[in-house]
C-alpha cells in the first residue's frame, strides 16, 4: 500500500477502504505522507467528497493516530468547537465560564484557516502564553484550574495536525469530511463527556449557507454521538462579525472586556450564555436550557469566570496580574485610522468573508503555512447591520503597522459595507439547534 495509488483512487472517485485510510493516517503521523501528497489527497476528498462510511473511518484513523486523554475529575469533561467566523472569540470566554460551573474543560483548539481567527493565535498576544505544553501539563492545569486552552499535543490526533495546517494554504479548508474529521479527532481524543458545535452559516463562515451548515453539523453530531460522546449543535449566523473586532490582540482585549462587564459586546456574551447553557444541560449539571444559560451568565456577571481565565492564563506562562493589566499587557498597532463611510443610509449588507482577509493582509492571518503573524493589527469598532450610516460615519477602524497597509485596508472595508436607502433588521444569532 502506499499514497500514490490512495490518492489515485480518490482522485478517481472510489470509495476508500478502512485500511486504505488507516494506513494514509499513520502515514501522516510518521511523515511517510508528504506534504504535497498530503495536500493531494485533501484537494482529492475536496472534488470527490466521501460516503459516510469514509468519513467515519477517517476520523476515527486521526483519532487513533495518537493518543486519547483519560480523566477522573469530579466533575464532565466539556468542550465546544466553532467552524470559525470573523470575531469569534467564544472559547476565551466560554472555556472558563464553564470552569467556574463545576466543569473541566480541556480546549484543544486550533490556528487560524484561511480568513477566520484562530484562538491559539489570539492568546499568544498574551506574552509569555505557551499553546504547545506536555500531555501532563495539560491535564495538571485542567485539574487545578478547571479549563485550558492549549493546541494539540504531538501525540494527540497528530495526523490531523500535519493535515490541518496544509488545508489551510492549498483552498481545502470547506470540505465536510476534512472539516468532522479534524473537528472530531481533536475533541474525543480529549476524552469528553460533552461537546457543543457552533456551525456558522452566512457570508463570513466556511459553510455559506444554512443547507450546507446543516448538513455539516448533523454529520459532526451523528458521529459525535456514535463514538460515545454528547454531542449537540448550534447553526449561527456570520452574515456580520461575532464581535465588533477581528484581530487577534483586539478579540483579548474584547473578551476581557466582557469577563470584567467593562463593557459587553452583546452577540459574543449572548452566544458564550447559550453555547454554556446547552452544553450544562447536555452534561445533565442542569436539568433545563435556561438553567444552564443563567449558571453561565451569573459565573461571569459575578467575576467568576474572569478569575479563572486570569488562572489559566499565570498556569500557562503568561503574566500573574494579567486581569488587572491587560489593557495594557496587550500589543497594539502603531496605526489607527478611521473607515468613514462615502454615503448615507443604511447597513444592509456585510461582506465578512472580505473582512476577515482584510485581517489576513494586514498581517493579523496567514496566506502561507509559516507566516509570522503581527499580534497587533485587524479591525474593530464594526458598525453592525441595520444601523443608520450618515456621511462620514465610522464603519469600522484599523488597526496597521504601516500607512500602506491601513490605506489600502481602509478601502477593503468600505467595500465590504453596502448601504442602502432601505432599514433592516439585525438577524438573530442563533439559527436552529441540532441533537440526536
Amino acid at each position: 500500500m502506499d499514497a500514490q495509488t490512495i490518492i489515485g483512487r480518490k482522485r478517481d472517485s472510489f470509495a476508500l477502504n478502512v485500511d486504505e485510510i488507516n494506513w494514509f493516517c499513520k502515514g501522516l503521523a510518521s511523515g511517510i505522507v508528504s506534504d504535497a501528497q498530503a495536500g493531494a489527497f485533501a484537494m482529492a476528498v475536496t472534488i470527490n467528497g466521501m460516503n459516510d462510511l469514509e468519513l467515519v473511518n477517517l476520523t476515527l484513523g486521526m483519532l487513533n493516530s495518537g493518543s486519547i486523554l483519560k480523566w477522573d475529575l469530579p466533575g464532565p469533561i466539556l468542550d465546544k468547537h466553532s467552524t470559525g467566523g470573523v470575531g469569534d472569540c467564544v472559547s476565551l470566554l466560554l472555556a472558563p465560564a464553564l470552569a467556574s460551573c463545576g466543569a473541566f474543560v480541556p480546549m484543544v483548539s486550533g490556528r487560524g484557516l484561511g480568513h477566520t481567527g484562530g484562538t491559539l493565535d489570539k492568546l499568544e498576544a498574551i506574552t509569555g502564553y505557551k499553546t504547545q505544553i506536555s500531555t501532563q501539563k495539560f491535564k495538571k492545569v485542567v485539574s487545578d484550574i478547571g479549563c485550558a486552552i492549549v493546541g494539540a499535543s504531538d501525540d494527540i490526533a497528530p495526523a490531523d495536525q500535519r493535515l490541518y495546517g496544509i488545508r489551510d494554504v492549498t483552498g481545502t479548508v470547506g470540505n465536510v469530511a476534512l472539516i468532522t474529521s479534524s473537528i472530531l479527532s481533536k475533541k474525543l481524543a480529549s476524552g469528553l463527556d460533552g461537546l457543543v458545535l457552533d456551525v456558522k452559516a452566512g457570508s463570513g463562515a466556511v459553510m455559506k449557507n444554512v443547507k450546507m451548515a446543516t448538513s455539516l453539523a448533523t454529520e459532526m453530531v451523528r458521529i459525535g454521538e456514535q463514538s460515545g460522546c454528547s454531542t449537540t449543535a448550534l447553526i449561527t449566523n456570520m452574515d456580520e462579525p461575532l464581535a465588533a473586532c477581528a484581530g487577534n490582540s483586539l478579540e483579548v482585549l474584547t473578551a476581557m472586556d466582557c469577563l470584567t462587564m467593562r463593557r459587553i459586546d452583546k452577540r459574543l456574551f449572548d452566544l458564550t450564555i447559550s453555547l454554556g447553557g446547552s452544553l450544562l444541560k447536555s452534561a445533565q449539571v442542569v436539568t433545563t436550557l435556561k438553567e444552564g444559560e443563567n449558571k453561565i451568565r451569573e459565573s461571569m456577571e459575578g467575576g467568576f469566570a474572569a478569575e479563572k481565565f486570569a488562572k489559566m492564563v499565570s498556569a500557562l506562562g503568561g503574566p500573574v496580574n494579567f486581569l488587572e493589566r491587560y489593557k495594557d499587557l496587550l500589543p497594539e498597532a502603531a496605526t489607527i485610522v478611521e473607515v468613514k463611510s462615502n454615503l448615507e443610509g443604511f447597513v444592509s449588507e456585510i461582506d465578512v468573508r472580505r473582512l476577515g482577509l482584510t485581517v489576513v493582509s494586514l498581517g493579523g492571518g496567514r496566506m502561507r503555512q509559516d507566516d509570522k503573524l503581527d499580534l497587533s493589527v485587524g479591525l474593530d469598532k464594526f458598525l453592525p447591520l441595520g444601523s443608520k450610516v450618515s456621511l462620514g460615519a465610522v464603519l469600522a477602524r484599523v488597526h496597521g503597522r504601516d500607512e500602506t497597509s491601513v490605506l489600502k485596508a481602509v478601502e477593503e472595508v468600505r467595500s465590504a459595507y453596502k448601504i442602502s436607502n432601505k432599514s433592516i433588521d439585525g438577524k438573530k444569532i442563533i439559527i436552529k439547534r441540532i441533537s440526536k
